[in-house]
């Protein structure tokens, strides 16, 4: 956007209507706005609202400004603008932390809470360091009507810890609206999930080596895991260590259930790496159920030797319930998804083609004598497998001063037969749910993979974890999830004038890949709206609101100066933003 550098003027906007008894009525507004020109647009920008200014000083205003008169003794003498504070985004936040009852959940009223409030708020307007925070918060309206522009970085740490104190507070009562809510949630499903980030610095307790999801070599990381609501709504977060695997987590998550949340007969879902023997034993005493898929070796195993799982049952479709000794007191429902499988294919093969070529530069070295005894050779050819994790797929034969390598076409062939083929596990009859029911329920587990990528991403930018405490480290994840709690009712709001898609199958394919309506393609083509008018990303709805600022307007007539504080008009985006939360703009915050 070009940076206004026109006149100031005085606009007149008349308003007519019509009343119920035939009658017309008619307002006019008068607005200071600047003008300027945009390579071939005229553009304007309102300042100020002048409508409830007397009218003699209004159009003694109009006459200098825009006609250019000299003003008389008594006229005006000038017109000031000055401190114009951010004000849309952190407004449009507030409104749905506000719709959601948001404030009343954090806990009794009082600067604690407002302080509290403020970097939830601000975590998802403007993410950053705490430090970064505090100075952006004092030059927004939030900040100066919650008395915050001197807020220290030791109030930050206090409030975070004062917020951390709630948390089974916080998180109950949110699991009270979204899990237990018979009419929000009768299947009593919960969502739940682990992934990890890095931490810089060495004195954090909780970071340790491990897997890193976000592939940071190197570093040490935590584990953190959200459970969340059957439509992806994040709910609680518990931290790890990073090391922790995966059946430790989920442990965490069906304590959470029964004992913090007293949620009975829930039903916990949960990816492969969750749903184990020890999950399922634990499950098992706490009367839960479950819904999970068995890994890739377990897939085998079902279709070794004649075993339930045969690919002759998918002939003529592609979900199959079959039924094992192995797994007593569960349906498996194997389905088979093309798609996928091709994936996979491709996939195996870039990792083959690859170790291939990094062998062949290992030969290459050999035939020039560079590798000569059989240990120089084997650590050359280790880390190239390593490298591709693909061992598997090929045959290597080492000896004194000679290296052999080629494909292990059998393991590939053998491979390539579960290409597009998974399991689903779960507990429940086929009267609480169908075959198809359950695959559908596996997969909304999407939703909690979009839970992390709002808090991983440029949404709320969880990573890197820089606090050296591990209450302060759990503090950080709840404002987070928080954030990420606001992010996900506010896309859900913005869903018409945003790339999200409107229309979702209401009864999508439990096994083909769900495809994007056709309104929500058209809005990714034409980058526009079904009226025309620009589609945008979440980010950059905040950011377009980010634009309205409140200004302080000093009108001077004659010897005479008026201070008013006016907040910009919005316009035809920013009004429609704030008509989808379902709220007014607020045009001031008060402290509790």
């Amino acid at each position: 956007m070009v940076e206004p550098k026109g006149p100031l003027r005085v606009a007149r906007v008349r308003s007519n209507w019509r009343n119920r008894d035939g009658t017309l009525g008619a307002h006019e507004s008068a607005l200071l706005r600047q003008t300027w020109r945009d390579g071939a647009k005229v553009r304007h920008r309102t300042l100020a609202s002048l409508t409830h200014m007397p009218a003699a000083e209004v159009d003694a205003l109009e006459a200098v400004l825009n006609r250019g008169e000299r003003p008389g003794p008594s006229g005006p003498v000038g017109a000031e603008i000055s401190g114009g504070t951010r004000h849309g985004d952190v407004a449009a936040v507030w409104a749905m932390a506000d719709k959601l009852g948001l404030p009343g959940l954090l806990g009794p009223a009082g600067p604690r809470r407002d302080q509290a409030l403020a970097l939830v708020v601000a975590r998802l307007a403007r993410p950053a360091s705490k430090l970064a925070t505090l100075a952006w918060l004092a030059d927004t309206t939030l900040g100066r009507d919650l008395g915050l522009d001197g807020m220290t970085s030791d109030d930050a740490y206090e409030a975070m810890d004062w917020l951390g104190a709630r948390q089974g507070a916080v998180e109950q009562a949110l699991a009270a609206k979204h899990l237990m809510d018979p009419a929000a949630n009768p299947a009593r499903l919960a969502l739940f999930d682990l992934t990890s980030t890095w931490v810089e610095g060495t004195c954090c307790p909780l970071a340790e080596f491990g897997y890193s999801r976000d592939k940071k070599r190197g570093k040490r990381q935590i584990e953190f895991a959200i459970l969340a609501a059957p439509d992806g709504t994040p709910v609680a977060v518990r931290p790890f260590k990073g090391s922790t695997s995966d059946p430790t987590a989920a442990l965490a998550a069906i304590k959470a259930l029964a004992e913090e949340f007293k949620m009975d007969r829930a039903v916990l879902v949960g990816d492969r790496g969750m749903v184990t023997n020890t999950t399922i034993a634990d499950l098992k005493a706490n009367q839960m159920g479950w819904v999970g898929a068995l890994k890739r070796p377990q897939i085998k195993a079902l279709a070794d030797d004649q075993g339930p799982l045969q690919m002759s049952l998918f002939d003529t479709q592609d979900l199959a319930e079959i039924t094992s000794p192995d797994y007593p007191g569960e349906r498996l429902i194997a389905c088979d998804n093309p798609p996928a499988g091709a994936h996979r294919a491709a996939k195996r093969e870039r990792l083959v083609e690859a170790t291939l070529a990094d062998l062949a530069k290992v030969m290459a070295r050999v035939e020039k004598g560079r590798l000569r005894s059989e240990r120089a050779i084997g650590v050359a050819v280790g880390k190239v497998i390593d490298a591709h994790h693909a061992a598997r797929f090929v045959q290597v034969r080492i000896g004194p001063g000679e290296f052999a390598y080629g494909r292990n076409q059998p393991a590939i062939a053998q491979d390539a037969m579960l290409d597009g083929i998974y399991v689903i596990r779960t507990s429940l009859t086929a009267d609480q749910m169908g075959a198809a029911d359950a695959v559908l329920c596996y997969k909304r587990l999407s939703k909690v993979e979009q839970d992390f990528a709002s808090m991983k991403g440029f949404d709320v930018q969880v990573r890197p974890i820089w606090h050296h405490l591990g209450h302060r480290v759990a503090s950080h994840l709840l404002i987070c999830l928080l954030a990420a709690h606001l992010a996900f009712h506010l896309r859900k709001a913005w869903a018409p004038i945003t790339f999200a898609d409107e229309e979702p199958d209401p009864a999508p394919d439990p096994v083909k890949p769900r495809k994007r309506s056709t309104s929500s393609a058209r809005k990714a083509s034409t980058r526009k709206l079904a009226d025309g008018t620009r589609a945008r990303s979440f980010r950059d709805v905040l950011d377009h609101l980010s634009l309205i600022q409140r200004s302080t307007v000093t009108v001077t007539v004659g010897a005479q100066a008026t201070i008013l504080e006016r907040t910009a008009v919005l316009d035809t985006a920013q009004a429609e933003a704030f008509r989808l939360i379902g709220a007014t703009m607020p045009t001031r915050f008060s402290p509790s």
